[in-house]
């Protein structure tokens, strides 16, 4: 069996089973929140001007295959009910190599229709770098959003990784033109938690250094796709940018980033990601 490369419901019903899966999920008190470029659709349904930004900046191939698949996180401490969620109420097949191998970590189901395949994470993701969730309800950060996680991990989500591409980039587009920053927001809801995702930048050196990169390769990629998104996207997004990397420099450094600053890339900073290849 093989991971399937395409989601093959439409986007609307596909967006629709995946948020129906975690309420019925939350209904369990299973906590369970999607991940990636579906959580950032998600997030962004009712911003129209900045799910336009896909279309302009052509981040699908057609409306049909927006996705690949659905991610999704919980807590270890749960990784019982959510097997019997998954296999017994919705009877997904689960992917058996997957689960030997990786199962304390991660696992794998495909839906009975063979529609797409889900993805299931636990306490943390391990890519390039480390984000961390929690391992247990009450004591993580999956309850700080419903159906996605938060929208700064979200943002960390994609800083996080070492190469980051092309689509990466247009959906850190749409977070940042969508979103405003929490410390420029008199709400605190809606918003991009910025003094977290600096203290998380603040207490890890490698993750900081490929942060950085990624918000100049973003600050880059938008003021060449200017004239295609227009002016005021454009100015909006690298604004919020901007302000961002200012809280980020001004938090204060913990001694392990200090420490590590100081070898630098003379060392690997960052985990190199193998996909799972069946």
């Amino acid at each position: 069996m093989s991971l399937s490369k395409k989601v093959s419901l439409g986007k609307d019903e596909f967006i629709k089973e995946a948020v129906e899966i975690v309420e019925k999920a939350q209904r369990k008190n299973i906590f369970l929140r999607i991940l990636g470029a579906v959580a950032i659709y998600i997030h962004s349904m009712d911003k129209l001007d900045a799910l336009r930004i896909y279309d302009q900046l052509k981040r699908f191939e057609n409306d049909d295959t927006l996705f690949t698949d659905l991610d999704l996180i919980g807590y270890s401490k749960q990784r019982k009910d959510i097997i019997d969620f998954f296999e017994k109420e919705l009877r997904f097949k689960t992917d058996p190599y997957v689960k030997a191998l990786f199962g304390a970590k991660r696992l794998v189901y495909y839906h009975p229709n063979d529609y797409y395949h889900a993805d299931i994470f636990f306490d943390k993701l391990e890519f390039s770098h480390d984000i961390f969730f929690g391992d247990r309800p009450g004591r993580g950060r999956l309850e700080l959003d419903f159906p996605t996680i938060s929208l700064a991990d979200l943002v960390l989500e994609k800083l996080q990784i070492h190469q980051i591409n092309r689509k990466d980039l247009v959906d850190l587009a749409v977070l940042f033109y969508g979103h405003k920053l929490c410390s420029e927001s008199n709400e605190k809801k809606d918003c991009i938690d910025d003094d977290y995702i600096a203290t998380v930048l603040s207490n890890d050196w490698g993750f900081w250094y490929d942060a950085q990169i990624n918000l100049e390769k973003l600050t880059y990629f938008i003021r060449n796709h200017t004239s295609t998104i227009g002016e005021d996207k454009g100015m909006r997004i690298i604004e919020r940018i901007n302000k961002l990397k200012k809280i980020v420099d001004e938090k204060p450094k913990s001694k392990e980033w200090i420490k590590r600053s100081k070898i630098g890339v003379s060392k690997p900073w960052y985990r190199e990601v193998e996909e799972i290849e069946r």
